[in-house]
């Protein structure tokens, strides 16, 4: 066991380091009066750690909790605290360049405006995404107006308007309601609710939208200057997103690190959903920084958290997450190649006590446990080989055999208590899951379970786990509480044709299809797009036509892009005509299935 020194307080001093003024009182309102941010509710956070939290993410949490307009280095400037994530500011010739705008424009709107509070009225001469996260993208409306007309330049790593869209919207709804889990939106704000991700302390729920890139960065080296800023940039894709970039201002000796080096282990998989992580690039890229950057740097920031100040303490952080990432893949691999399934790798696998002492290395969003279990996941999948695993029983039915073995729901609640009363609340929450699923209005099983997870919760000190226990704690006992979900609408007009084709193929009810063949064109009077979509054996498919593109279709839809968003929206054809079978279009929209954003997952 690692004695942490909770009597370091260098942290402290590094993330209060350089504030010029915190906007108060701490919260952000939509145009319609709604709050949409509220700091101040994590006031209690300054108090000692109850014995309703883990004493390491109490602090952590203290320290996400700062909020306000920090000076970094002279001309770059931090808002933290006003989201999930930080806006870095960075001052130019002519005005300010603009560095991942949170994630809903209110927020970033309000950040913009401490900022001009204390540095004078500058424009936003530049935009910056450091990835396709929408914590680092979804406020840019509030920096620039959503159709950028003055023509601000707007910088991302190449891919990143493609990944962007695969996370947020192929599987945004899954991603969502997963993501009220993940960052604990719903539970309340207190000592026994929650405190914080680890990474921030949650996310913004105002407008989210997507001004799309005007300018890739494709290569490491490559140099650009916005509005006389310097920055020379580092591709690090497959990192922390599949499409990210740190970069280097030489002129002020400031290295920006994106989410790739923050004061926590990160997620190698993430327990809202994501594609798998590579661990290796990413220890790789970080050492990469170092040799690239380290000798002309005097301040490393990040996307989160707070910056790291003189090189010889940023060489050691970088290092350090560097041997981090690397190690859990490498003993995961040598592991797994002596048979070890993910599980067993996740018990086996301890951190080497030198980095398990430091801080930034804790798992306050990312865990050892679950990132093992990530990068066995990437490289061996879902299976661990073994035959009896290959096809097992969904859970509902699995569960109604286990307890139907174990004697009934009360038997193995029963059961349960004992493992609990024991202090094995791990297997108690096993064996009540399966309770819950054979009997879902079991109503002692579900508080049995409920108690189990507050439990868990309590002492977890991974930010997203404790989340996780306590939101499923609060849904077994209140029921699903229906909450909007807006990604996908909000970053529309950052979509091309393809991409919001391809989201219309993932909503058809394939068995329900079966039957039906149909072939529509589609024609963009507002862009002269054309293109042919296909409906045969359940299967949507699509593709730009061409002179090569023969047959004759069942209808030819016009229509502009607008007029498509709209339409998929559910409201109604206006604007739209289409000659040929006019029937067609209404049946293809007959077949499309509606997304559930409140799904259930902790019962069947």
């Amino acid at each position: 066991m690692v004695d942490l020194s909770f009597e370091d307080r260098t942290d402290f001093e590094n993330a209060d380091r350089g504030r010029v003024a915190s906007l108060s009182p701490g919260v952000v309102k939509a145009a319609d009066g709604r709050v949409v941010w509220d700091n101040d509710v994590f006031a209690f956070l300054d108090g000692e750690c109850p014995d309703t939290a883990n004493r390491s993410l109490w602090r952590q949490s203290q320290l996400c909790a700062r909020q306000g307009l920090y000076e970094v280095t002279e001309g770059i400037y931090q808002v933290r605290g006003l989201d999930l994530s930080n806006m870095t500011l960075v001052e130019g010739d002519r005005g300010v360049v603009v560095i991942d705008p949170l994630v809903s424009a209110e927020t970033a709107a309000a950040g913009l405006a401490l900022y001009r509070e204390h540095r004078g009225d500058r424009p936003v001469t530049g935009l910056i995404y450091t990835h396709s996260h929408v914590d680092h993208f979804g406020g840019a409306a509030g920096v620039i107006p959503g159709d950028n007309p003055d023509g601000v330049p707007i910088l991302a790593p190449a891919g990143f308007l493609e990944h962007a869209v695969a996370e947020n919207v192929y599987a945004g709804t899954a991603m969502g309601r997963r993501g009220v889990y993940h960052t604990g939106v719903l539970l309340p704000k207190d000592a026994t609710g929650m405190i914080g991700t680890g990474l921030g302390q949650t996310a913004s729920s105002g407008t989210i939208g997507l001004i799309p890139p005007t300018r890739d960065i494709t290569r490491t080296g490559q140099e650009e200057t916005v509005d006389g800023v310097r920055i020379v940039f580092q591709m690090t894709p497959g990192t922390e997103a599949p499409a990210e970039m740190n970069f280097h201002f030489p002129d002020r000796r400031a290295l920006c690190l994106a989410e790739n080096a923050t004061h926590n282990l990160h997620n190698i998989l993430t327990l809202r959903g994501a594609v798998v992580r590579d661990a290796r690039v990413w220890a790789r890229y970080l050492a990469e920084a170092v040799e690239l950057f380290a000798d002309g740097t005097d301040v490393a920031f990040a996307s989160h958290h707070w910056p790291t100040w003189g090189r010889d303490n940023i060489v050691a952080f970088l290092h350090e997450q560097r041997d981090l990432y690397a190690y859990l893949h490498d003993q995961t691999l040598r592991l797994l190649n002596q048979g070890h399934t993910g599980t067993e790798i996740a018990e086996l696998i301890e951190v080497p006590p030198a980095l398990a002492a430091k801080w930034h290395t804790r798992g306050y969003y990312g865990s050892v446990s679950h990132n093992v279990k990530a990068v066995y996941q990437r490289y061996m999948g879902w299976f661990d080989g073994n035959p009896a695993h290959l096809w097992q029983h969904p859970p509902a039915a699995e569960a109604a055999r286990y307890v139907d073995c174990m004697g009934g729901v009360d038997a193995v609640v029963d059961k349960a208590k004992r493992y609990a009363a024991d202090g094995d609340l791990r297997f108690a929450a096993t064996l009540l899951g399966h309770a819950v699923f054979a009997a879902p209005d079991h109503t002692a099983a579900k508080q049995a379970l409920a108690k189990v997870f507050e439990k868990l919760g309590f002492g977890a000190e991974c930010g997203t786990w404790r989340n996780f226990y306590l939101t499923g704690a609060m849904e077994l006992r209140d029921g699903i509480r229906p909450i909007p979900t807006s990604i996908a609408g909000g970053m529309a007009a950052g979509l091309s044709n393809e991409q919001v084709f391809d989201s219309l193929a993932i909503r058809v009810d394939g068995p329900k299809a079966w039957d039906t063949a149909l072939t529509l064109d589609w024609e963009f009077t507002d862009t002269g797009d054309k293109h042919r979509m296909v409906l045969s054996n359940g299967a949507l498919t699509h593709q730009r036509r061409t002179d090569r593109t023969t047959g004759t279709p069942d209808a030819t839809v016009t229509l502009t892009r607008p007029a498509l968003f709209a339409l998929l929206a559910g409201k109604g054809t206006e604007g739209i005509t289409a000659t040929g079978d006019n029937g067609a279009l209404g049946r293809l929209l007959a077949l499309l299935d509606q997304p559930d954003p409140n799904f259930p997952i902790v019962t069947p």
